[in-house]
């Protein structure tokens, strides 16, 4: 098996992504510019969507599940009167209505879609049915009964209406939300059908939309210590957990993912991450004096 080319490079790049472009291709372009052996990225953006999409290289892509667990906010307009093949413009309008809600109509159908609630993904989405994607299956023509997914929904508020025809809002949610059927969901609601016009993700766990490059910039930086000194560190990944200071016996031990002794603790078979002399080590379950580690780190 081929050894993948490319440079020992860990830690954090964000990217304001732009509209038209994948969240894989992204990535491509983030380790190609930075010679980066490995690279991942942490939640979806869909092609047409913006924001925030951050880069984890190395190291980092082991925090990567810390940030897809983590809370997210969307910004995004949504089109009443109609519904599309892929919840969002880029579909063909499958029915119409001439329905328009009143703004007092929207304001009490919004928290049903707040707290915990469920959610069934779009038909064009990353859903895997019997080890193919869904999105795959929907251009093929094939309608699937997808099953719903639970869902924690922060926050859900109205930010404009601009006409009788749009609305646009703001969500903060936690792991797997698809914004598309939010709006699908909302106009079905409402009786008057939706779906997205334009989506753009703010903010992400720690990261912020505002501190992202563009690919303009990754690319005019590429292969030059400047963008090199864009990365942020990969513990930024764990944000969301206590960290714990490892004795040098347990960072061995840790080292070598095995359960290591540490000067601090956090309650029994809590989430947490061993650091030693300012370097990450691990992370994992906390017991009794000891981190048991799930993802050791080779820095």
């Amino acid at each position: 098996m081929a050894r993948k080319k490319g440079r020992e490079v860990s830690g954090w790049l964000i990217i304001d992504k732009p509209a038209g472009i994948t969240s894989t291709a992204v990535v491509g372009k983030v380790r190609w510019a930075l010679d980066a052996k490995k690279a991942g990225h942490a939640g979806t953006l869909d092609p047409a969507a913006t924001g925030v999409l951050a880069i984890a290289l190395g190291e980092a892509t082991k925090t990567v599940p810390y940030i897809t667990d983590a809370l997210k906010c969307y910004r995004f307009t949504m089109r009443l009167g109609a519904a599309t093949t892929t919840d969002d413009a880029e579909g063909a309008v499958i029915a119409t209505s001439a329905i328009r809600p009143s703004d007092a109509q929207i304001a009490a159908a919004l928290p049903a879609f707040r707290g915990n609630t469920t959610q069934v993904p779009p038909q064009f989405s990353a859903v895997k049915v019997d080890g193919a994607r869904a999105y795959d299956l929907a251009r093929e023509g094939e309608a699937m009964d997808l099953a719903a997914r639970p869902l924690w929904v922060e926050s859900l508020e109205v930010v404009a209406r601009p006409d009788a025809d749009t609305l646009e809002l703001e969500m903060v949610c936690g792991k797997g939300g698809y914004v598309r059927a939010i709006a699908r969901d909302l106009g079905s609601a409402l009786g008057c059908l939706g779906h997205v016009l334009a989506l753009r993700r703010t903010w992400s766990g720690p990261f912020d939309a505002g501190a992202g490059l563009s690919l303009d910039e990754v690319e005019r930086l590429a292969r030059t210590p400047e963008l090199e000194a864009r990365l942020l560190p990969l513990e930024i990944g764990l944000a969301d957990l206590p960290e714990l200071k490892a004795t040098p016996e347990g960072a061995v031990r840790l080292r070598n993912g095995n359960p290591g002794m540490v000067l601090t603790g956090v309650g029994y078979g809590e989430p947490a991450w061993a650091s030693f002399q300012g370097q990450p080590v691990a992370v994992g379950i906390y017991k009794s004096g000891e981190l048991h580690p799930n993802r050791v780190f080779n820095l």
